[in-house]
């Protein structure tokens, strides 16, 4: 009812199916990055929040995760 009241100009539909297809790729890689940071910060994120629950300090919790994090990124090289 909308698309009646309110005409739009479009694109032709192989430029729309090219475009959408651009799109979804760009979106599945951007989701395959994030989900790869997250398993890259996962045990840094673990160790941090044990050493916060063993010494209570944010600053101890903070260094753990920079170390582990350092770790593991210099480990996937």
């Amino acid at each position: 009812m909308l698309a009646q009241l309110l005409p739009l100009p479009g694109l032709p539909p192989l430029f729309e199916i090219l475009a959408l297809l651009i799109l979804l790729v760009i979106g599945i890689l951007i989701l395959v990055l994030i989900i790869k940071v997250i398993f890259l910060f996962l045990p840094a994120a673990i160790i941090a929040v044990v050493v916060w629950f063993l010494t209570g300090s944010l600053f101890w919790a903070g260094v753990a995760f920079l170390i582990v994090a350092l770790i593991s990124i210099i480990g996937r090289r």
